[in-house]
């Protein structure tokens, strides 16, 4: 156990329930762990897929106004190149869609950044992301008649033992496509109750602190009144 992480922990105010108010802004959460990097590190490689997120409702006309945690605003408007290590794949090995080779190296990065932390949660939430974004492309891509390999990323990454049967039945049949994400975004708030490890007081805690944190900030975001947010669909994707 941390002894800087248990002060850390216990300054941090309470996450409600899955769409209540955020207690504090990411921004905070980075502040309060400007002392301790490991954990930062974790925590803003999560944040990063919501800059992405931001990134992609933009350049789809869906989000008027960005608020990145990790990117600069520029870069989140596509008026700067993104980090060098999103660089597009080979010509012959990119996808149609060119947003789905930035979701690759994404992955690709979280996974790195797991594996040089030795950070578990980061290794668990980057499968699962993988795996629940794959099987929404193939649901999709079987209602369109299209092949979904070429729309797959991070397929390397997925979990292929993972069912996520009954939730995508339920994410069919919502009622509209912000009924979807949030059938989908409270699946999520349930895999990272069982995954945050409370009292273990270790980096990890922190990053599924962060990974709740995320969503919370999401339907602040999506609330009414509020400029949309990646049109339900995108959001589902990242």
């Amino acid at each position: 156990m941390s002894a800087q992480n248990y002060y850390t922990l216990a300054a941090l105010p309470a996450l409600g329930d899955f769409g209540s108010e955020p207690p504090l802004t990411p921004a905070a959460l980075q502040e309060a762990l400007a002392e301790h990097p490991a954990a930062r590190t974790l925590v803003e490689t999560i944040f990063l897929s919501d800059d992405l997120l931001q990134h992609q409702a933009f350049l789809a006309g869906e989000l008027r106004d960005v608020a990145p945690r990790v990117l600069d605003a520029a870069q989140v408007r596509g008026e700067q190149p993104l980090p060098g290590w999103f660089s597009p794949a080979e010509e012959e090995t990119r996808r149609p869609a060119p947003l789905d080779d930035v979701w690759e190296a994404y992955f690709a990065h979280a996974a790195r950044t797991a594996a040089a932390s030795g950070s578990r949660f980061l290794a668990a939430w980057v499968r699962h992301e993988a795996t629940l974004r794959n099987a929404l492309v193939s649901a999709r891509a079987k209602a369109l008649g299209l092949e979904a390999d070429r729309y797959q990323v991070a397929a390397h990454l997925a979990d292929e033992e993972e069912d996520l049967g009954r939730l995508l039945s339920e994410w069919g049949a919502a009622a509209n496509p912000l009924a979807g994400l949030q059938i989908l975004d409270k699946a999520r708030w349930e895999w990272l109750g069982e995954q945050d490890r409370w009292f273990s007081f270790s980096d990890d805690e922190l990053a599924a602190y962060a990974a709740k944190l995320m969503i919370l900030q999401r339907w602040q975001r999506l609330a009414p009144g509020r400029p949309t947010m990646a049109g339900a669909s995108a959001g589902a994707d990242a």
